[in-house]
């Protein structure tokens, strides 16, 4: 076994590197979907894609076992002005591979494509299904929740993101609100209309100052913070209309449906959200997984930083090699020995693994 899993590892690497030189930004990945579905055939592997997502289930699939999700993504920011080395060069010097997206979340990917080519004719307890899907980094619509009902009953999922292949065990959520507050114009110079903008900015001492009660063991409280304001038309005229948006980072004691409604009910600005189904998710610690991790030496914690979990409605766990405070950085690496790592970890993770 110890010869598969090295050949695996090998081929994993080749594969970053191919996925780092095909440029897939957000909305523009049929480059790697395509290597990856190649990838994946030249193995035996039946691989099917919608769009630029790209999914195999392991052989023998039997409905009376529970499934187990394995899923990162292919698709990257685009690269900063701050990079020095080319993010498309895909340069290994040593231990070091440097490029777009081979931190965040392309050594993930490859990790989890050959834990399931190592997994896909043994005969386990559970069903495999691995996809690598797209529109990670924006949320988008054509990504893991466009693929989610095709795969059919999900039991548990294990989402390839930079970890340090330690257990993140709950993550935070997402809210993004557009708010509007209403007034009158009038001018400046008299007594006139009804400030919009002063409106707006009672609203926002009031964010300041709140706090959710209820606040994760793992997570901390709810985060609110206002980005954006954006009001007026000239000096002389009372702004009848102010802008701001807040964003809301959600622990997984409150669902985003109710945060909203109780902001609603607070501010007197009128509130849009862009979205409510960035939603926390949360693993118990002793779930049988999460105890093989432990038993592995493994360190469990919360993720400030939101994934494709937030769109699975099932249990899952955020785990896959590099670091996150790389991610979306200039000159993006990834070391070598943390693939190999990697893979051997989801290996051992999953073997004779029993819900």
């Amino acid at each position: 076994m110890a010869e598969l899993i090295e050949q695996l590892s090998n081929e994993a690497v080749d594969l970053l590197i191919r996925l780092i030189k095909t440029p897939s930004f957000s909305r523009e990945e049929a480059g790697t979907a395509t290597l990856i579905q190649e990838f994946l055939l030249a193995h035996g592997v039946v691989a099917k894609r919608q769009q630029n997502n790209v999914w195999a289930v392991s052989a023998h699939f039997d409905a009376s076992k529970p499934t187990v999700l394995l899923n990162s993504h292919h698709d990257t920011v685009k690269p900063g002005a701050g990079w020095t080395a080319d993010p498309f060069g895909a340069v290994l010097d040593g231990d070091k591979l440097t490029g777009l997206g081979s931190n965040d979340a392309g050594a993930s990917a490859v990790s989890l494509l050959a834990t399931f080519l190592y997994f896909q004719n043994k005969s386990n307890a559970f069903n495999l299904i691995c996809a690598i899907t797209a529109e990670e980094e924006i949320s988008g619509a054509n990504g893991i929740r466009s693929v989610l009902p095709e795969l059919g009953k999900i039991d548990l999922g294990i989402v390839g993101e930079p970890t340090g292949m330690n257990l993140a065990i709950a993550e935070k959520g997402l809210i993004v609100l557009d708010c509007t507050a209403h007034g009158k114009t009038g001018h400046a110079a008299r007594e006139e209309g009804e400030n919009a903008l002063y409106k707006a900015l009672d609203d926002i001492q009031w964010l300041r100052g709140f706090q959710f009660p209820d606040v994760s063991p793992l997570l901390g409280p709810v985060k609110m913070t206002v980005t954006q304001i954006s009001a007026g038309t000239q000096h002389n005229v009372v702004p009848d209309r102010c802008q701001f948006v807040i964003d809301v980072r959600t622990n997984e004691l409150y669902q985003n449906p109710k945060i909203i409604d109780f902001l609603r009910e607070k501010l007197q600005s009128e509130i849009v959200p862009r979205s409510t189904h960035l939603n926390s998710s949360c693993i118990n610690e002793n779930h049988p997984l999460i105890q093989k991790g432990l038993a592995m030496v493994k360190t469990t914690y919360g993720s400030p930083t939101l994934s494709d979990q937030s769109m699975m409605p099932f249990e899952t766990l955020k785990m896959g090699p590099g670091e996150s405070a790389r991610s979306h950085t200039p000159d993006e690496f990834i070391l070598v020995s943390e693939i190999r790592a990697g893979i051997r970890d989801y290996i051992e993770l999953l073997t004779d693994f029993k819900f």
